[in-house]
C-alpha cells in the first residue's frame, strides 16, 4: 500500500521526572497524522537493548512499526532527559551517539520514499554524517513533498547542515527563535525576514510558529496569519509537532491556507494544554478537523 507520509528521524524515550514517554519529533508528527486519519510510516533505528525492545512494542501498538525501523547493535536506544522551566517550557539533554545516528540507506527505505506523497524530516537526526547521508539519498530518489521541521536542539546542529536541509525542502517550518537565528535581521519585521529567507532558499512554503501568538505562513506568494489560541500550558512538548501534522494534512487535502493555519494553531494549543506530546483528541477537536 502506498504510504501517504514518511516521517524520518529519531525515535526515543523522553524521561520526565515522573516517568518515560515515547517521543521524537518525527514520531510525534506521525502519531498526530494517524489521529487525523492520514496514513503514515516511521523510518528510524533503535538499539538492540531493553529500551529498544520497548520502543518497538510501543510502535507496534500505535501502528507505526515496519521494516523501516532498523535495529543497531553498536549504539544504544536514545533516552532524553526533559527539563521543564517555571513556564512549563521544555529543554532537552540528548546523549550522543545513539541508534538513530546510524540509520542505513536500504532498498526498502528508498522504495518507501518513492511511494510516499510527503516526507517529513528534521535537523536532530542529521547531526551524524551517516543518517544525514541516508536522508539526502532518500530525498534524491523521490518527488514527494519535502517537509523540513527545523527543530533546532543546541548543540546538535551546524548552520551548514541546516542550509543543506533547507535547500532540499518544499515546506520549511520553524519557530520564532529558529527564524531569528537562521534569517537574522532582528530590526526587520518577521514578514521581511521571511521574504529574505524565501529569496535565498526558494522554499515553496515557509511557516513560522509563534507559540501562544499563533503562526505566520508564506505560501503561493501570499502571507497568512493566525492569532493563535491562548491556553493554560501544561507543557510545550509536542505542540509544534501537532501543528506540523495538521498543517501537512491540510496541504495534502488542498484546503484553503487560512483555514489550514487556523486549524493547525488550534491543535497545537490543545496539545500544549495537555501533559505529553500525544494526548488523545477529544471528540470536538476531531469534529473540527473533519474538513481534512
Amino acid at each position: 500500500m502506498k504510504n501517504k507520509v514518511l516521517c524520518f528521524g529519531e525515535v526515543l524515550w523522553d524521561a520526565f521526572g515522573d516517568g518515560k514517554k515515547a517521543g521524537g519529533a518525527p514520531m510525534n508528527v506521525a502519531r498526530h497524522l494517524v489521529q487525523q486519519g492520514v496514513e503514515s510510516a516511521m523510518a528510524s533505528s533503535v538499539g538492540m537493548d531493553g529500551s529498544g525492545d520497548k520502543l518497538i512494542e510501543f510502535l507496534k501498538a500505535n501502528d507505526l512499526y515496519s521494516d523501516l525501523i532498523q535495529q543497531e547493535d553498536e549504539y544504544p536506544t536514545c533516552e532524553v532527559t526533559v527539563q521543564l522551566d517555571e513556564n512549563n517550557q521544555a529543554t532537552y539533554i540528548i546523549p550522543e551517539p545513539v541508534s538513530w545516528d546510524a540509520i542505513e540507506t536500504t532498498d526498502v527505505l528508498i522504495q518507501a520514499a518513492k511511494n510516499s506523497v510527503a516526507i517529513v524530516y528534521g535537523s536532530l537526526a542529521c547531526r551524524s554524517a551517516k543518517t544525514r547521508e541516508t536522508l539526502l539519498n532518500l530525498l534524491d530518489e523521490t518527488d514527494a513533498l519535502k517537509v523540513f521541521d527545523v527543530n533546532l536542539r543546541p548543540p546538535h546542529y551546524t548552520l551548514s547542515t541546516i542550509e543543506t536541509l533547507v535547500a532540499r525542502a518544499d515546506v520549511v517550518k520553524m519557530n520564532e527563535e529558529e527564524a531569528a537565528l537562521l534569517i537574522g535581521g532582528s530590526s526587520s519585521s518577521l514578514k521581511e525576514q521571511i521574504n529574505e529567507f524565501r529569496s535565498k532558499y526558494h522554499s515553496r512554503t515557509i511557516c513560522v510558529t509563534r507559540g501562544e501568538h499563533g503562526a505566520i505562513v508564506w505560501h503561493d506568494h501570499e502571507f497568512y496569519e493566525s492569532p493563535g489560541c491562548p491556553v493554560q500550558v501544561a507543557d510545550s512538548v509536542g505542540a509544534g509537532d501537532s501543528f506540523l501534522a495538521t498543517f501537512i494534512a491540510g496541504i495534502m487535502g488542498n484546503h484553503p491556507m487560512q483555514k489550514v493555519v487556523d486549524k493547525a494553531c488550534s491543535v497545537g494549543a490543545f496539545v500544549a494544554s495537555q501533559r505529553g506530546a500525544n494526548p488523545v483528541y477529544p471528540p470536538e477537536l476531531l469534529h473540527s478537523l473533519a474538513y481534512l
